[in-house]
């Protein structure tokens, strides 16, 4: 396929406040040809289907049901389900069994939404609930590709490295993770800003930046092009992040203390591309050129978006956020000469 610009249904703004038929209009009609549904947004759908705070398996197949019917009238395509969280490398094999059982079940919503893709983020658990045992970690995620490869069709699965991420937070790590997993359809998502906001980034730092940030980016973009096979890459998504005016640290704002700098600078300062008025710095069209133009990649493009501005109240800050969203797109695709 060509490229097509995709949006995250929680950037479009909170589920608890902005209803999801109307972000689906606003997507639609500022020109996204596709969505990642995040499933906070099925959750608090399927809430309101039951009337209270703990809904069936049956009222969430209802509201992935109604979701897809949504999408559909509205010509988006659900490009993936996510993010199934705190999977692989678990010490509590218990837990581990749930999980299982869990993603049983998402591969039945999977269906219902008509999506093919399901993405695993790299867990970030506290390191003393996990195992950096790479062959334990390969084996859980081989386990869940051959339930996805068993079903009809094929579910695929996009593992993404977060840049806070407890064991593999680059995509280097993710990238020799996928190798080992050596299943088709299992593959990786690569996002701008978790490989700009590891390698290049530090909220936590005085000058926003690691200490030998240009070219330690420039070395890694170098591999990513070298290595990494572009059928792989299931999708990619293009977002940048504020400089905060300040170090990430206890005393911030953002600060949650026993949470990484880089989770709560993602969860509350992220930007779309080129918003330099609001504090975006990363590199991150460098990074979308190494992989649309170093590495060949065509497909879903998907500016997603964490930012406190998504729990904004008003009937306009999904408007506002899928205007945001395309502008970003179209000055990307000017820029990198995409058709």
């Amino acid at each position: 396929m060509d490229f097509q610009p995709a949006i995250m249904s929680v950037s479009l703004g909170r589920a608890w406040l902005h209803n999801f038929g109307h972000k689906m209009e606003q997507a639609s009609k500022a020109g996204f040809k596709g969505m990642e549904i995040f499933y906070e947004d099925l959750d608090y759908l399927a809430r309101s289907i039951s009337g209270n705070d703990e809904p069936t398996s049956e009222h969430l197949l209802q509201a992935a049901d109604q979701i897809y019917s949504i999408c559909q009238a509205q010509g988006l395509e659900i490009i993936v389900l996510q993010p199934f969280l705190f999977y692989e490398g678990l010490k509590d094999r218990a837990q581990h069994g749930k999980l299982i059982e869990k993603m049983q079940f998402w591969l039945q919503l999977a269906k219902r939404l008509d999506t093919r893709t399901i993405q695993i983020p790299a867990n970030f658990l506290p390191a003393d609930q996990l195992t950096d045992d790479v062959d334990v970690i390969v084996a859980d995620l081989q386990q869940v590709a051959d339930m996805g490869a068993a079903e009809t069709p094929t579910i695929r699965y996009a593992y993404e490295n977060l840049c806070w991420s407890t064991v593999n937070d680059t995509w280097e790590k993710v990238w020799d993770v996928v190798k080992r997993v050596d299943r088709p359809n299992f593959g990786i998502c690569l996002d701008t800003f978790n490989i700009a906001g590891r390698v290049w980034a530090d909220p936590a730092s005085q000058t926003g930046k690691t200490a030998n940030a240009d070219a330690d980016l420039s070395q890694s973009l170098q591999r990513l092009v070298a290595e990494v096979d572009v059928a792989k890459v299931f999708y990619l998504q293009v977002v940048d992040a504020e400089r905060m005016e300040s170090p990430l640290v206890s005393g911030h704002p953002f600060h949650v203390d026993g949470q990484p700098p880089r989770m709560n600078w993602s969860r509350n300062a992220r930007t779309f591309m080129y918003e330099e008025d609001r504090g975006a710095y990363l590199p991150v069209e460098d990074v979308a050129r190494a992989i649309i133009s170093g590495l060949g990649y065509k497909g879903w493009v998907s500016m997603e978006l964490f930012s406190r501005t998504m729990s904004d109240k008003g009937e306009n800050v999904p408007d506002l956020h899928a205007q945001r969203g395309i502008v970003a797109w179209e000055k990307l695709r000017h820029r990198l000469q995409l058709q």
